[in-house]
């Protein structure tokens, strides 16, 4: 049975966010502050501008689509998405949007039952992954300072005879924090379905 426009237009806002909540590499970003203090409301507010960018745009291209995401993922998150997963995303998202405009109600909302199977799944992967995290962080910082205690002299040394270090600005700390800018999501989620996360240098 055919959805009137205004029903098939809220169905759709329903889905789009259906499938970000579904979608792994945004999930483990949020869990993780990727996008920083505010990552959760910049997911709720993502799924606003997706679903304008949709409706503003009858005739968009799958490429469009994963470009307009990665460009966001990448500004609002610091995260570049090299899983896979735009394709899969985009797609299901023009899969939705051809239901709204046709007004297929029916279909709409088993895609959206079937994504919130998936959400499930997702959140507790995204906080698995957002754990591993801390506890590698953790792991490398205590290293880093065992290895500092050691050869902290001697490297100090080196590193002056070598090059000049740039001075830090007031406040920053050296480590991986302070040379961090952007996350890869990579295809390295592997055989044992680990979903690998490295950290770009500056």
């Amino acid at each position: 049975m055919a959805a009137s426009a205004e029903q098939a237009r809220a169905l759709f806002g329903v889905g789009v966010r259906a499938v970000l909540e579904a979608w792994p590499a945004l999930q483990i970003a949020v869990e993780n502050s990727f996008g920083g203090v505010h990552s959760r409301e910049k997911a709720l507010w993502l799924g606003g501008v997706v679903e304008d960018y949709f409706l503003q745009n009858a005739d968009l291209e799958q490429e469009e689509v994963e470009d307009f995401l990665s460009d966001i993922m990448s500004t609002e998150f610091d995260t570049l998405i090299e899983d896979g997963s735009l394709p899969q995303v985009s797609q299901q998202l023009q899969t939705m949007f051809r239901y709204c405009q046709r007004g297929e109600e029916t279909l709409l909302r088993q895609f959206i039952t079937q994504l919130g199977q998936k959400q499930m799944e997702v959140r507790a992967t995204a906080t698995t992954t957002a754990t591993e995290v801390q506890a590698i962080d953790q792991t490398k910082d205590a290293v880093s300072d065992k290895e500092g205690r050691i050869d902290g002299g001697a490297e100090e040394m080196e590193v002056t005879e070598s090059r000049e270090s740039p001075a830090l600005p007031y406040g920053s700390q050296a480590g991986p924090s302070a040379t961090t800018s952007l996350t890869t999501v990579g295809p390295e989620a592997a055989e044992d379905g680990w979903i690998v996360i490295r950290r770009k240098k500056k």
